[in-house]
This record gives structure tokens, C-alpha cells and sequence, in this order.
């Protein structure tokens, strides 16, 4: 018996000893990707703080231009999170957890500048190409990007006000006829994240608030007869 007692001790000794080395090379790995992450999160505060000067009714292309900035960053960023990523072939969504949120926060950004650009939605191979991510081995999950998109809209009502204030009386119809079109394509979704699910559903307070901006203006009579047509026929 303590024969096998012995056999037994050195086969758990062996078994946890292969625990321990799982863990630290874990733990290692996970500093790594954090010591990224923190740089993820400093180069999007910094894109924020220039983002938000839209609201303040900067001139929008001088906006955009010192937030794509930090773009060059992001995009190298993620590269060295790809490396790191390298090192443990087939853990992918193992360690994803710890930049996930960062992420959707870059593609909320990323999505409010284009449509500042553009009026358009940005889709989400646009969005990989601008961090430089290969759908392949390392790529922009679709539940982040929806997440960011969900996260964008967020930031739509408080612009259309500023707007509004600014003198812009046809931003709310822009705005309202995007979101309108965005809501219906996720209405297409079965979602069944919860998270991603609950942000879909502020989309919906959004776009409410904005028509509620909307009709105030138009109630005001401060929207053209021309561009009340243009909302008949969209």
C-alpha cells in the first residue's frame, strides 16, 4: 500500500507541477496582453477627447483629422496583440475577454467618424482593414462590431441637439432616416447575447429621441418645404 501510496503522491506531484507552469505561462501571457490593452485604452481616451469636440461644433473635418491620429496606433497596437496571440496557437478566445471591451469602444469611434465623413455605416470589413486585422488568425469578432455600432448610436441624439442649437435644422432628418435604416437591420439579428441584446434595445431610445428632435423642428416650421419633401420621399 504505500507502494502504491508513493506511485500515486508522484503521479499528483507531477500533474500539479504541470498545473503550475500552465498558470504562470498564463499569467505571463495575460500581462503581456494587458501591458496592450492599456496602450488600446490610452490611444482611444485620446480619440475621445478630440471626438467630442464635434459636439462643441468644431469644424468637422479638423476633428476627424486629429482623431485619425491615433488610428496609426490602434492598428499597431492590435498588431503586437496578434504576435502575442502567436505564442499559443488555438487559445484565441481564451484570452479575447481582455481586450473585448476596449475593442467595441474603438469601433464605436471608429464607426462615428465615418459616419461623420460619410453619413454612412461602417462595415465591418472597413473596420478590420482600419486596425489591420486578419479575419483569418486574428480577427474583429462580430458580436464587438455590432456592440461598437450599438455603442455609436449612443452618441447621435446628444450631436443632433448640438446641431440643431448650431443652426443645422436637416441633421435630424439625416440622422433619423440612418438610424431608422440601422434599427431595421438589426431587427434582421437573432440575438442572442444578452449584452449585445440590451444594447440593441438603447438603439431604439436613440432613434426615438432624435425623431423627437425631429418633430420639433419641423413643428417650429424650421425645416424647408424642399427638405420636408426629401423626408417624404426616404
Amino acid at each position: 500500500m504505500a507502494g502504491g501510496d508513493g506511485q500515486v503522491s508522484l503521479s499528483l506531484e507531477k500533474q500539479f507541477e504541470n498545473f503550475r507552469v500552465q498558470l504562470e505561462e498564463s499569467a505571463a501571457l495575460r500581462e503581456q496582453i494587458r501591458a496592450v490593452v492599456m496602450e488600446i485604452e490610452s490611444a482611444t481616451r485620446l480619440i475621445q477627447a478630440n471626438l467630442v469636440l464635434v459636439h462643441q461644433s468644431r469644424p468637422i473635418p479638423e476633428v476627424i483629422e486629429k482623431a485619425k491620429e491615433k488610428i496609426v496606433d490602434l492598428k499597431k497596437f492590435y498588431g503586437r496583440l496578434a504576435e502575442i496571440l502567436q505564442k499559443c496557437p488555438g487559445q484565441y478566445y481564451r484570452y479575447h475577454g481582455d481586450w473585448r471591451s476596449e475593442t467595441q469602444a474603438v469601433v464605436s469611434q471608429l464607426a462615428f467618424m465615418h459616419w461623420l465623413e460619410t453619413g454612412t455605416l461602417l462595415v465591418h470589413t472597413e473596420a478590420e482593414e482600419k486596425l489591420g486585422l486578419n479575419s483569418l488568425e486574428f480577427g474583429l469578432e462580430t458580436e464587438d462590431y455590432l456592440t461598437g455600432i450599438c455603442f455609436m448610436s449612443n452618441d447621435l441624439p446628444r450631436y443632433v441637439v448640438n446641431r440643431v442649437t448650431a443652426g443645422d435644422y436637416d441633421c435630424p432628418r439625416k440622422v433619423m432616416n440612418f438610424l431608422t435604416d440601422l434599427h431595421a437591420a438589426f431587427r434582421m439579428l437573432n440575438l442572442r447575447n444578452d449584452f449585445l441584446r440590451k444594447k440593441f434595445d438603447s438603439m431604439k431610445y436613440d432613434l426615438r429621441r432624435v425623431e423627437e428632435v425631429y418633430y420639433d423642428v419641423k413643428i417650429r416650421g424650421l425645416i424647408s418645404a424642399g427638405d420636408q419633401e426629401i423626408q417624404g420621399q426616404s
